[in-house]
């Protein structure tokens, strides 16, 4: 288990999660917080669960949003209590 509060969940050439990874590295380098990439071909539970969704950002491991990094909403909530 990874101790990173931030989870983008991938799928290998696609454009908006290339542009997702750029936004979690904005935010990460702002509040130091870590993040880790998950290829979603790689695990058929989340394939099923997210699909074409991707990219799909979790906070906590919990579902933040998809498609778009809402980067302001994504930093607010990261500076509330958990």
């Amino acid at each position: 288990m990874t101790d990173a509060r931030l989870t983008l969940i991938t799928r290998p050439g696609c454009h908006l999660c290339d542009v997702a990874k750029e936004a979690i590295e904005r935010i990460s380098a702002a509040t130091g917080e870590r993040w880790v990439e998950v290829d979603v071909s790689a695990d058929r539970e989340l394939e099923a669960e997210y699909g074409d969704r991707v990219p799909v950002t979790l906070l906590d491991g919990k579902e933040h949003g998809y498609w778009r990094v809402e980067e302001e909403r994504l930093l607010r909530d990261l500076t509330k209590p958990k």
